[in-house]
């Protein structure tokens, strides 16, 4: 139950967007729930730095309002982030920073294309991958002008 914590708490740790630290949170002024998925950090609480117990608390509260299928896939992301190399999490890493300090609508870009891939079969999906890897860089950066300016889908009706 203890390591289920822990992987919740790093999944959520790492993927939630930046939060704003407050100055103080009290192990006191956590909820009953928020007290129980971070147990493990109250003999150390007072010592963590406060953008930490920030992000601890605000991740055992969204851990305590997942669904246990929720959860589920929570621990699956967090065991495929601990089988990558460090060089691959540093990457990620990178490129995380990258997208976040892009605008809000280039962000929604890159979404809408990453979720339209998903949707392709894997057949055509890997149809592409080949492609793409095959392109010189000059032509890699020639699609991804081409990506960025053409017009944006419209949604369907009633999809």
């Amino acid at each position: 139950m203890k390591a289920r914590h822990i992987i919740a708490i790093f999944c959520l740790l790492f993927l939630s967007p930046g939060i704003q630290a407050e100055d103080d949170i009290a192990w006191e002024n956590l909820s009953a729930s928020q007290q129980e998925v971070l147990a493990q950090f109250s003999d150390e609480w007072t010592s963590l730095p406060a953008e930490r117990r920030e992000r601890l608390a605000r991740g055992a509260e969204h851990w305590a309002g997942m669904t246990p299928d929720q959860r589920n896939q929570a621990r699956d992301r967090f065991e495929s982030w601990r089988r990558l190399s460090s060089d691959r999490k540093e990457l990620i890493r990178e490129r995380y920073e990258i997208f976040r300090d892009l605008p809000v609508d280039e962000q929604r870009r890159i979404r809408d294309n990453y979720n339209q891939f998903r949707r392709l079969n894997k057949e055509r999906r890997q149809m592409m991958r080949d492609r793409y890897q095959q392109m010189t860089p000059e032509q890699r950066q020639r699609l991804r002008d081409r990506l960025k300016d053409r017009p944006r889908a419209k949604p369907r009706d009633g999809a």
